[in-house]
C-alpha cells in the first residue's frame, strides 16, 4: 500500500477513535442521585458503566493505531507481525490497524 495512502486511513481512524472517546465522556443530566429516584440513579450507573467499557475498547482500538503508525514509519506496515506474509490493501483499506493476515487471525480465533 502506498504509504501516503496509509497515513490518511490512519489519521481518518486516529480522529475516528478521538472523537468516540470525547462522546463517550459522563453526560450529567443534572437530576439529582439519591436514594428517592432510584431509576434515575440505576440509569445513570448502567449509562456511566457502560460508557466506561466502550472508552476502554476504544482506548484499545487507538493503541492498534499507534502501533500501525509505528509500522508505517519503521517500513514495516503492510505485513504481519506474525509471518512477515503481506497483508492484502483491500484488507487494509477497511481494518487499516490490521496487524494479520486473515487467515492468521482466523487461526488464532478457532
Amino acid at each position: 500500500m502506498d504509504p501516503e495512502r496509509a497515513a490518511d486511513l490512519l489519521r481518518t481512524e486516529r480522529a475516528r477513535i478521538e472523537r468516540a472517546i470525547v462522546t463517550r465522556e459522563h453526560q450529567d443530566d443534572a437530576e439529582e442521585k439519591d436514594v428517592q429516584d432510584p431509576g434515575n440513579f440505576a440509569s445513570d450507573l448502567y449509562q456511566d458503566e457502560l460508557d466506561e467499557g466502550m472508552r476502554g475498547d476504544l482506548q484499545v482500538q487507538l493503541a492498534a493505531v499507534g502501533r500501525a503508525e509505528e509500522r508505517l514509519a519503521a517500513g514495516t506496515y503492510g505485513v504481519s507481525v506474525e509471518s512477515g506474509e503481506p497483508i492484502p490493501d483491500e484488507r487494509l483499506e477497511v481494518f487499516p490497524t490490521a496487524e494479520l493476515t486473515v487467515e492468521e487471525e482466523r487461526a488464532r480465533e478457532g
